[in-house]
């Protein structure tokens, strides 16, 4: 069986894609890996982190696309911009 950590990405990762950034934040949450260990290992502030679990909790993985991140973001500004017209 492997261990939790076996799923984490490099430490020297540069390129964070969607699936990386989702098992980082499993790891967090499972607790093989404490908060300020992934932040430290992947030189990330916790303010990040707490995004990438934020979107994960709004739009799912997909949501971590950083391609996707003005769409879904911009979401709730559109609907009031077209509510007021």
């Amino acid at each position: 069986m492997l261990q939790p950590s076996a799923y984490l990405p490099p430490e020297d990762t540069i390129r964070w894609i969607p699936r990386r950034k989702a098992a980082v934040v499993a790891a967090v949450r499972s607790g093989a890996i404490s908060l300020e260990e992934a932040c430290r290992r992947y030189q990330l502030s916790e303010k990040e982190f707490r995004a990438w679990e934020r979107d994960i909790e709004v739009h799912g993985v997909a949501g971590l696309r950083s391609t996707r991140l003005q769409i879904y973001r911009n979401v709730p500004i559109l609907k009031q911009e077209k509510s007021r017209y």
